[in-house]
Order: C-alpha cells, then structure tokens, then sequence
C-alpha cells in the first residue's frame, strides 16, 4: 500500500535546501523551486576527496574521474604503466607501445530518479519525491556547472521517461521538469513495483555509455537479484552513486499506540503496541539497508543515506564533497 502521512503525525516542515528563501512545498516538487537550487548547488564539488574511513556502513572511495578516450600509440620507455600497452601496434611492429589517452571536456552525468509510489510519503520533513528531486536538481546543477552532459531517467509504475545526456542549462531544465510529475494510474502491487524497478535498471544500462557519472535516487524498495546484477555491471565502467531516500518512520516506528495510516484514499490500522509486528517492520527495513550497503561495498560505489528530515544539499556535501575556490 502506498503511503501518505499518517493522521496522527503531520509532516513539519524542515527548512529546505538551505536557500531560506521560500519555503519548499512538502508533498511535491514544484520546477520553481528545483530551479532556485541552482545557487545552491554552486558549493558541491563531484570530485570527492579519497575518504579514510566509512562510517554507519557506507562505503566510499574517490571518483575514478572523467572519461579518458584514446589519442594514440607510441613506443613503450621503462616506466610506463604497461597496462597501458596496445597490444595491437605491438604486434604489427614488433615493438612494445603503449596508449597515450587524452580526458574527455565532457562527462556524462545521469540521474536516475524512482517515482513509484512508495516515494511519495514521509511522516516528517518532505516527501521522499520531493526530497529525491532535490538532490537529483543539485547534482544536475552541479554537473552543469562542471561543463558535463545531464541526462536521466525518471519512471514510475506506469510510465518512464529517459533523457539523452545534454551539454547546457537545456540538459537540466529537461531533467526538472520530469521530476515535478506526480503518481498516474492505480497504486501498484509489490510484484509490479519490483517489476518497474528492474525495467529502469534495465533501461539504464542500455542508455549509459562508459567513463560516465551515475546518481541512482530511490528508496530501493523491492530491490532484487537481477537488479542488482545489472547495477553491478554498471559500476565495472562506471562511478555509481547510490542515494538512499527514507523516512525515519520506516526505520523505527514510535511506540503511539493505534495509529492510522492513509494515502487520501484507503487506511491502514498499525497497531505499535505490537513487539512482533514493530520487530518485523524493523527487521525488513534494515534487511533493505543492508541489502544496499552490500551492493555498494562490492562494488565500491558510493552511499549517501538521506532522510526525510535531512538537507539534502548537507548529505551530499557531507559524502561527496564542498566545491572549492570560487563560486
């Protein structure tokens, strides 16, 4: 079932994208305010430094940097990184060479966005959409910023929408828009939302290309085997970013007793005062966390856990890094 705020607790605003401007809306994300990030996101660097240590499970290790494409041969000298060897020009002249590659201006940069309906609810701070918007606005914006193509793919249940890398605002403005689309059609079943998931994943490594920068922004709700190959696969050519986008409702559930949960349209009764259904919903919700931090460790992507209440802006810093030099 999808979820809303429940009646017994009412979502509080939290102060935003520290813009302290206007206040953001907490159910939806409106494209005037993804476009006010733009300022913001001037302070997030995606160069990380090399991190010495992961805390709270997550594991992080420096960008392996933009795409490196080949310029040419030439002959090995002692001291050159013989995994650089071109083996091709070494047969046809008998001599050892080795490949000088020159950096790519531009790096691709993808965001990958969930809007399946499980997204849209929160019980503090934002929505999980909205506050899922933010950070994919932020890091579009910094891309930008940086000179690198913006594309992505936002899907939902029923529909998805996939958009080629793009040098310019354009890129962004592309990505924004699609991130203000809300829920369309009937709520999903569990096996259609795990079905929606695994077609995104799927759609994503058709539409990357290698050496690019890949921000996946969901609760990772329904996650499984074949998903995780395919994020796996992605992560060989790829620096992958995972974004972990939670309520702390779904964490831990607050001892209130009989509560009321609703989605403007059906209820759920939770009864807290139950140790063993308290204990269950723990446990799934951790098993999900621990499910991510594995597929982040085995393939050293980066983490980036976020609540509802958290500023989005403060989390990626935290994670990836302040921008230095001039803004």
């Amino acid at each position: 079932m999808t979820l809303a705020p429940p009646k017994t607790q009412s979502a509080q605003p939290t102060g935003g994208v520290r813009a302290g401007a206007d206040q953001p809306d907490l159910i939806r994300s409106s494209l005037g305010n993804l476009l006010r990030l733009r300022g913001p996101a001037a302070g997030l660097s995606l160069a990380p430094r090399v991190v010495r240590a992961a805390q709270n499970g997550a594991h992080l290790c420096a960008f392996k940097g933009r795409g490196m494409e080949f310029a040419e041969a030439r002959p090995y000298e002692p001291g050159d990184d013989v995994r650089t060897l071109d083996w091709r020009v070494t047969a046809r002249t008998g001599r050892l060479h080795t490949k000088l590659f020159s950096e790519e201006r531009e790096r691709p940069v993808y965001l990958w966005v969930d809007h399946r309906r499980p997204m849209f609810f929160a019980t503090r701070g934002r929505f999980k959409s909205v506050v899922a918007g933010e950070i994919a606005a932020l890091v579009g914006w910094a891309a930008h910023r940086h000179g690198d193509r913006v594309g992505g793919l936002v899907f939902s249940e029923h529909w998805h929408h996939e958009l080629r890398p793009k040098r310019g605002k354009a890129g962004v403005l592309r990505l924004l828009k699609q991130l203000t689309h809300e829920p369309e059609g009937a709520p999903a079943s569990p096996d259609e939302e795990r079905e929606a998931m695994g077609r995104a994943v799927a759609r994503l490594r058709r539409l990357t290309r290698p050496g690019s920068l890949i921000l996946l922004v969901s609760d990772f709700r329904h996650l499984d085997g074949p998903s995780s190959l395919h994020l796996g696969r992605l992560a060989r050519h790829n620096d992958l970013v995972l974004v972990f986008v939670h309520d702390p409702f779904e964490a831990a559930i607050p001892d209130a007793g009989r509560c009321r949960i609703t989605d403007g349209r059906r209820e759920l009764a939770l009864d807290t005062r139950s140790r063993a259904q308290l204990e269950q919903y723990r446990h799934r919700f951790h098993q999900r966390l621990d499910r991510v931090r594995e597929l982040a460790r085995r393939h050293r992507a980066h983490l980036i856990p976020c609540t509802t209440e958290d500023d989005p802006l403060d989390a990626l810093i935290r994670r990836l890094g302040a921008r230095h030099g001039p803004a």
